[in-house]
C-alpha cells in the first residue's frame, strides 16, 4: 500500500496523480478507521485529504511553515508528515493528539485550535523571514468558518498593508465564502491566475498611462473596467481592496488544479488568497449527507456526537430554555456558530425569530448581547468555557461595566477530556469572578441548572454566569435543589472539617466523606451552588470548622476556592484551609476522570488532603 511508503512529505515528489489520488483514498480510509475506535472530528478533515497532499507537494515542509487554522483539519498533514503508526493512538491518553502538536512534530507550526487566528501567525512569521532574510515561504490554511472570526480581518488588513509574501488558502466547505462561477468567470479566473499574463497587463497599463494627454484617460478606462466585470463576476474586490490578491476558486479535490494555483501564488509578491472549494466528510457517505454538520465531530463507531446526551447538563439547559422562552417573550439566545452543540436547536426550532448565530465571533456577540439588554431584551450566549475567554474584555468593560443583565451559559467548563489543552474549560472561574457585579452559579445537578436558569432570569442588576461539566449530570429529588443565592448543606458532620465541593465536583466530594466516615471522622458537607457571591451564612459555619476543603473543576489560584479562603481571612477564622484544583499548567487531552484523579480530585484524593490536614 503507498501511504505505508510515505514517511515524509519528501516521498509525494515523483509520484502520478493516479497515485496519489489513490493515496488520498487510502488516507480516508485511515482517518475513518481511527476515529472508528478513538472519536474526533471527520468532515473537516475528510474535505482537505487533497488540499494537503498539492500542499506538501508544493511547499517543502518543515522549512517552509504551513500553518491551519482550526486544527481539526490536520489529520492528512499528520499523516503525510510521519505520523501514520501514531495516528492509531488518536485522542488517547499520552496519544497523538488531535490538533496540530509543537511536540510532536516539527512541520506543527502552531498549535491551533480556537478559529480565526491563523492569518495573525502568518503576518508574524513572514515578518521575520523578511527580518532574517530567510528564504522561507509561509502558507496559511482557514477555513471551516474561521473566516467570520474577526480576527481573521485583522490579520487580512495587515497582511495587505505589509505585502508580505504569504499564500493564503482559503479552503471553503460550504461553511464560509461561496461565490457564484459562470463561464465567463471561469475564464477570468484562468487569465487572472497565470503571473505571466498578469506581469505582462501591468507593464501594458504602464506603457498606456506614458501617452502624452490621453494615456492618463486610456489607463483610468482600463482600470474602470476591470474593476466592473470584477464587481459582476468575481469575488476578488474584498481581498484586493485589502491589498490581496485573489485566485479561484478551484476545485479542491483536483490535485494537479491545486499543485498549479500553489505555484503560481509561489510567484506573485505580497499576500496571496488562493481559493479551494472541498466537500465536508468526502468519501464517508453518511458525512456527506449530514446536512447539519458534516459529522463534524464523530464518536467511537463513527456516529455522529449528539449535540446532547440524554441526561447530560446540556440537554438540561436546553429543555429549560425553552420553558423561559416561553414565558418571557423578551429572551434572546445567541451563539458564536455552534447552536447544536450547545443546545440551542430545539430553542431556535420553537423561536426561530429570537436564536442569533453571529458566526465565530464571540467578541462581537458578547457587546452585541450588552447593546439588545440596554435596548430592552434579556440576551443569553450559550457558548462553551474555553471560548468566552476569547472575549474577556468584552464581558469585563462591556456588560460588567455597564451592568447589563446578560446571561452566559457557559457549556464544557473544566476538564473536557480528549481536545486537550486548548478545550479544558479551566479559566472562567479565575475571570469571572473578577467582574464586578457578576453572579456566578455552579450546578451540581440536572434540576439545580434548571432551577438556576430561573434565578438568573430573576436576576437583573447585573450580568449572570451559568457553568456545567460535560457529559452526564446528576438527578436528585425536588429537595435536593436549592434556590436564589443561598448554599445547601448536605450533611451537618462534627466541626473537625467542613467540605466544599462546588458544581460538577459535589460527588466526588459526597464519596470522600464516606471514606472518611470510615476513619470515624464526620465532616460537614456543602453544596457551594454559587462562586460568586458566596452565601455568607455557608461562610460563617464554615469558619467554625478545623479544616475547610474546598474542591474545583477550574485553576486553584484565583477561583472559587481562593474566594472562600479570603472570605475566611476577612473573618479571622482560626482554621486551616485547603484548595483543590487544577494547577496552573497545560492539561494534555485525557480522560477526565484520570485527569481529576492525577490533581488529587477524586474522592481518593480528597480524602487523603483532609487525613493530611488533621
Amino acid at each position: 500500500m503507498l501511504l505505508d511508503a510515505i514517511t515524509g512529505p519528501e516521498d509525494l515528489q515523483g509520484r502520478s496523480y493516479d497515485e496519489l489520488d489513490d493515496l488520498a483514498d487510502q488516507i480516508r480510509h485511515a482517518i475513518i478507521d481511527s476515529i472508528n475506535v478513538h472519536g474526533g472530528h471527520l468532515g473537516s478533515n475528510l474535505g482537505a485529504v487533497e488540499l494537503t497532499i498539492a500542499l506538501h507537494r508544493v511547499f517543502r515542509s518543515p522549512h517552509d511553515a504551513i500553518l491551519w487554522d482550526t486544527g481539526h483539519q490536520a489529520y492528512a498533514h499528520k499523516i503525510l508528515t510521519g505520523r501514520l503508526d501514531d495516528f492509531r493512538t488518536l485522542r488517547e491518553t499520552g496519544g497523538l493528539s488531535g490538533y496540530p502538536s509543537r511536540s510532536e512534530s516539527a512541520h506543527d507550526w502552531i498549535e491551533n485550535s480556537h478559529a480565526s487566528t491563523v492569518l495573525s501567525y502568518a503576518h508574524g512569521l513572514a515578518t521575520a523571514f523578511q527580518a532574517n532574510d530567510a528564504r522561507r515561504e509561509v502558507v496559511a490554511v482557514i477555513g471551516d468558518g474561521a473566516m467570520t472570526g474577526g480576527m481573521a480581518f485583522e490579520g487580512l488588513n495587515n497582511l495587505g498593508h505589509s505585502e508580505n509574501d504569504v499564500v493564503i488558502v482559503l479552503n471553503d466547505n460550504g461553511r464560509s465564502y461561496a461565490p457564484t462561477v459562470s463561464k465567463l468567470s471561469e475564464s477570468l479566473v484562468k487569465i487572472r491566475n497565470n503571473p505571466t499574463y498578469m506581469r505582462r497587463q501591468a507593464k501594458i497599463e504602464e506603457i498606456a498611462e506614458r501617452i502624452p494627454w490621453v494615456g492618463e484617460q486610456i489607463g483610468r478606462g482600463l482600470k474602470m473596467s476591470k474593476a466592473a466585470v470584477r464587481e459582476m463576476w468575481e469575488p476578488s474586490a474584498f481581498f484586493e481592496d485589502l491589498g490581496v490578491r485573489y485566485m479561484g476558486p478551484f476545485d479542491g479535490h483536483d490535485i494537479a488544479s491545486v499543485e498549479e494555483a500553489l505555484q503560481n501564488a509561489k510567484e506573485f509578491e505580497g499576500p496571496v488568497v488562493v481559493h479551494v472549494l472541498t466537500q465536508k466528510g468526502r468519501g464517508y457517505a453518511p458525512a456527506e449527507q449530514d446536512d447539519v454538520k458534516n459529522m463534524h465531530d464523530a464518536k467511537p463507531g463513527l456516529a455522529d456526537t449528539p449535540s446532547m446526551k440524554e441526561g447530560s447538563y446540556t440537554a438540561a439547559f436546553s429543555e429549560a430554555l425553552v420553558k423561559l422562552g416561553d414565558q418571557h417573550p423578551e429572551l434572546v439566545a445567541i451563539t458564536a456558530a455552534m447552536p447544536d452543540s450547545t443546545g440551542l436547536l430545539p430553542f431556535r426550532e420553537r423561536f426561530p425569530g429570537r436564536c442569533i448565530d453571529v458566526g465565530i465571533a464571540e467578541q462581537h456577540a458578547v457587546t452585541a448581547a450588552t447593546g439588545m439588554a440596554m435596548g430592552g431584551l434579556r440576551p443569553l450566549i450559550a457558548v462553551y468555557a474555553t471560548f468566552l475567554t476569547r472575549a474577556f474584555d468584552q464581558v469585563n468593560l462591556d456588560v460588567g461595566l455597564h451592568g447589563q443583565p446578560v446571561i452566559f451559559c457557559l457549556d464544557r467548563a473544566g476538564i473536557t477530556g480528549p481536545d486537550g489543552a486548548s478545550h479544558h474549560g479551566i479559566l472562567d472561574l479565575v475571570l469571572l469572578t473578577k467582574v464586578p457585579g457578576m453572579t456566578v452559579f455552579a450546578p451540581s445537578s440536572y434540576q439545580e441548572l434548571q432551577q438556576m436558569m430561573e434565578d438568573a432570569m430573576g436576576l437583573t442588576d447585573g450580568p449572570v454566569a451559568i457553568r456545567w461539566s460535560r457529559g452526564k449530570a446528576a438527578h436528585v429529588a425536588d429537595h435536593e435543589v436549592g434556590t436564589g443565592l443561598g448554599a445547601r448543606k448536605l450533611h451537618n458532620g462534627d466541626g473537625s472539617v467542613a467540605l466544599l465541593g462546588f458544581g460538577q465536583m459535589l460527588p466526588a466530594v459526597q464519596a470522600a466523606a464516606a471514606l472518611l466516615a470510615e476513619d470515624g471522622i464526620d465532616a460537614t458537607v456543602y453544596d457551594p451552588r454559587l462562586v460568586a457571591p458566596l452565601d455568607p451564612a455557608m461562610i460563617d459555619d464554615a469558619a467554625g470548622h478545623r479544616v475547610v476543603v474546598t474542591v474545583e473543576d477550574g485553576l486553584r489560584v484565583g477561583g472559587a476556592g481562593a474566594g472562600v479562603r479570603d472570605a475566611l481571612g476577612e473573618r479571622d477564622a482560626d482554621c486551616r484551609v485547603r484548595v483543590l484544583g487544577v494547577p496552573t499548567e497545560y492539561v494534555p487531552h485525557g480522560d477526565p476522570d484520570s485527569i481529576h484523579a492525577g490533581f488529587g480530585l477524586d474522592a481518593t484524593g480528597i480524602a487523603a488532603s483532609v487525613r493530611e490536614l488533621l
